[in-house]
């Protein structure tokens, strides 16, 4: 099961890595234009956009960003202290982990936007979670939120080690490598909150 889950998660990087193949394709990243601010050559071990590592980083920066989005309504609708400062301290490891995120995009001369933004990708907060999520507390968000949060440190992990596999940047698989370690900890502090069983929609 396990070498399944990995193999799925392969995959899904290496179709992203095709989606972005046309943009990449546009703007050479072996000689990018003089004086782009995108894709800064001075920059110390600045080196171009392997597929494999840009899909990654492009879909981890977004991933993270709808969670910290879903984390921050914890604060007024949580019905558990406990859920609360889980969400809180979440959210703090997450925004780390873009501090770290958007300066690899910066060095790999991508942008910072989010370019799955309308695309329902597995393990990414949509729109219309976050729209559930403003419209129920107590119990049944705290349900919702752990519900939508495990998905996204799941999935998260699961492209991250395929990303320590096949990616060939270092500094991205080593990133990679630590959200790998990070989503463990973070799956085993979730679960064992006092979540009241439910649907979670």
């Amino acid at each position: 099961m396990k070498a399944a889950r990995s193999t799925a998660a392969l995959s899904l990087l290496l179709l992203l890595a095709g989606c972005a193949a046309p943009a990449d394709a546009e703007r050479p990243a072996a000689s990018p234009p003089s004086g782009s601010a995108a894709a800064p050559s001075s920059t110390p071990g600045a080196a171009p956009a392997d597929p494999t590592d840009a899909a990654w980083a492009q879909l981890m920066t977004p991933m993270n960003e709808q969670a910290v989005a879903l984390l921050s309504l914890a604060g007024q609708r949580a019905g558990d202290p406990r859920v609360r400062r889980w969400a809180a301290r979440l959210r703090t490891a997450q925004n780390a982990e873009l501090t770290r995120l958007r300066p690899l995009l910066a060095r790999m001369g991508l942008p910072d936007t989010n370019v799955h933004e309308g695309h329902d990708m597995p393990g990414m907060v949509t729109e219309r979670d976050l729209g559930q999520a403003r419209a129920v507390e107590g119990g049944a968000f705290d349900r919702l939120l752990t519900a939508r949060i495990r998905e996204h440190l799941r999935q998260s992990a699961q492209v991250s080690h395929s990303e320590t596999e096949s990616g060939t940047r270092p500094d991205a698989k080593r990133l990679a490598g630590s959200l790998v370690s990070a989503r463990r900890a973070e799956l085993a502090e979730l679960d064992g909150l006092p979540v009241p069983p439910g649907d979670t929609g």
